[in-house]
């Protein structure tokens, strides 16, 4: 899927430079035919067009179909929809079926081209909004999960702003324990990543530890401002997110002594498996040795015997956690969906680890904080639901859990990601311009909670996890 991620990229990038290209050629023959200063207006309403309408990274067309395959046997009821709300069969949604999925088609309309599309969402408490791409002509999944309640009383609305959604669709239900009264085990790839994806889930939960895979401290140009080289700054961030790691997570109720650090060294793990004996120090820090950073964790480990950073060590470390924390569930991300090639070899190694452990869990639920094809995901303003991502090429046939996280836990989750030292970073000036010119023209809001992108994304109604039995 990375590779995939690749091509997406450079075809991306070759429409972009055809584009460029025909509006280097329009302008040309503009300066020909028209005044001298038609020609810096026209490059300037150019760019303010292509921050306001064309520079989300979607390497799809809206009018694709996601494509979701779900294990056999599921629950799937014809869904209809009208102006008197959703409805279903009588009696044919058991109350014990929470996670609930409208399959239906969303179709823009005109000025669906130029503003986000939304899909209001009226029966529970408040209105829940989930947005769609501009243009959207496709087979979209609404998360309903929370709304069982209206849904099966007959007074669930749903329409539209900017699109229309057929009349007729399929309702996937999904039964799931409550995973959070088992004993959990978070995996991190970086500080930061249990709380994008598991905050609700693990500040609920009734026994979790939190295991940190990296120290995260590459790209710390931020803190060369202090006067510091590369090396000292970078050093400086594996430090900070460290703390994170072991910090944070007391803001959900997990103390440090269920917080693990093992201080590999950031977007090193692609390179740690393919030559599983060799260490890989950090890029930037030039540091490789795990042992310093991993001082406060509440256990010895395989890999503080020599401090090499390791494919072996990683997962004889993660094996010695599996047997001393003994999770039924693992939290972790997707190996097919989030293209991080962090969390792909997190997950990985996580495997290769439960192979070899004697204590086996029961159930991975799967999260993605990334994806290929829409940087936007969950799209929309925070505090609405999370509608399922695009999946244009078929994912494995998971069930999902999604459960819903209330007013409360959701402030709590934005003050989590709040203290984390790389979400608090300043925007870059372009970003900022960016984003007053998607405001103006594009109707666009982002939350006052923080400036960082994963404010919007990651602070909704719904966290999001596919269920995956171990077997």
């Amino acid at each position: 899927m990375s590779a995939r991620k690749q091509q997406l990229l450079k075809k991306h990038r070759r429409k972009k430079r055809l584009v460029l290209l025909a509006a280097l050629l329009a302008l040309v023959a503009l300066g020909v035919f028209a005044p001298w200063w038609s020609l810096p207006l026209a490059v300037l309403l150019g760019w303010v067009a292509h921050e306001a309408w064309f520079a989300d990274h979607l390497f799809y067309s809206p009018r694709d179909d996601y494509r979701y395959d779900f294990p056999e046997g599921q629950l799937s009821l014809p869904a209809s929809l009208g102006p008197h709300g959703l409805h279903v069969a009588t009696d044919a949604l058991p109350g014990d079926h929470e996670t609930l999925l409208l399959q239906i088609r969303v179709r823009a309309n005109w000025l669906g081209r130029w503003l986000d599309p939304q899909v209001l969402i009226e029966g529970g408490e408040g209105i829940d909004r989930q947005d769609f791409e501009r243009g959207v002509n496709g087979v979209r999944y609404l998360n309903l999960s929370g709304q069982g309640a209206a849904l099966r009383g007959g007074h669930l609305r749903i329409h539209g702003r900017h699109c229309r959604l057929d009349t007729q669709g399929t309702l996937h239900a999904f039964h799931n324990p409550d995973y959070a009264e088992r004993r959990l085990m978070v995996i991190a790839p970086h500080a930061d990543d249990a709380e994008l994806a598991a905050f609700g889930l693990y500040s609920r939960a009734a026994e979790v530890s939190i295991v940190t895979l990296t120290q995260g401290e590459i790209e710390a140009g931020h803190y060369q401002r202090l006067g510091l080289d590369q090396a000292a700054a970078a050093r400086l961030k594996g430090r900070l997110r460290t703390w994170d790691s072991l910090a944070v997570p007391l803001w959900g109720g997990v103390p440090a002594s269920r917080c693990v650090q093992l201080g590999y060294y950031c977007l090193q793990l692609p390179a740690m498996c393919g030559e599983p004996d060799k260490g890989f120090g950090s890029r930037e820090s030039g540091e490789s040795d795990v042992r310093d950073l991993r001082r406060h964790n509440p256990l010895k480990l395989p890999a503080d015997a020599d401090g090499v950073p390791s494919w072996n060590n990683l997962v004889a470390d993660l094996v010695a956690l599996l047997e001393h924390f003994r999770p039924e569930v693992l939290v972790t991300p997707h190996p097919q969906l989030d293209p991080h090639a962090d969390h792909v070899h997190a997950t990985r190694a996580l495997q290769e680890a439960i192979q070899l452990s004697a204590w086996k869990p029961q159930t991975l639920l799967l999260y993605a904080n990334h994806l290929h094809d829409n940087d936007r995901w969950p799209m929309g303003p925070a505090e609405g639901g999370v509608a399922l991502p695009p999946c244009i090429e078929a994912l494995p046939a998971d069930a999902l859990w999604s459960p819903a996280l209330d007013a409360a836990t959701r402030l709590d989750k934005a003050q989590a990601l709040a203290m984390q030292h790389d979400l608090s970073v300043p925007l870059p000036a372009k970003k900022r311009l960016r984003r007053l010119i998607q405001r103006a023209l594009a109707g666009r809001r982002w939350p006052a909670s923080g400036e960082d992108e994963f404010f919007r994304k990651a602070v909704r109604r719904h966290e999001l996890f596919w269920v995956r039995p171990l077997r």
